[in-house]
């Protein structure tokens, strides 16, 4: 029989960190050593590769842009093991003409049976040619 998983601290740990994570570092104590990470750009398996994006994306989003935000919509529990959150992205680049940096995503988060999340695939709701459309080049 299988073991009915507490979603709340996934669900907490992903409210907290989400929102702010181009200002401050996430907790990566919900994933697992092996975590696998996807999205249009990149892929990766490892905490310490996980950690690397996620301060390439703070480091990059200072450097870049003049604002940048993570808006957090929602997190829910999609079925069992599954964790969705929606979000967009939305900033405002460095540059001259101040051009505007928006897009909506969601990810979808797996959990192993313990409970910790084994696999991050971000989708993006355009591609990221497009994504770079917006900065007048």
């Amino acid at each position: 029989m299988a073991i009915a998983l507490d979603y709340a601290p996934i669900l907490d740990t992903l409210r907290a960190d989400l929102p702010t994570l181009f200002e401050q570092d996430i907790s990566y104590d919900i994933y697992t050593q092996d975590i696998f990470f996807k999205d249009p750009v990149n892929q990766f398996k490892g905490k310490f590769n996980y950690r690397i994006i996620f301060w390439t994306l703070r480091f990059h989003g200072r450097l870049f842009f003049s604002d940048l935000h993570f808006d957090l919509h929602d997190v829910r529990v999609e079925d069992e093991r599954t964790i969705r959150a929606d979000w967009t992205v939305r900033g405002t680049l460095r540059l001259p003409w101040h051009p505007k940096l928006f897009f909506n995503g969601y990810s979808i988060y797996s959990l192993n049976e313990a409970g910790k999340i084994y696999d991050h695939r971000d989708t993006w709701d355009r591609p990221p040619g497009e994504i770079l459309k917006q900065f007048g080049w």
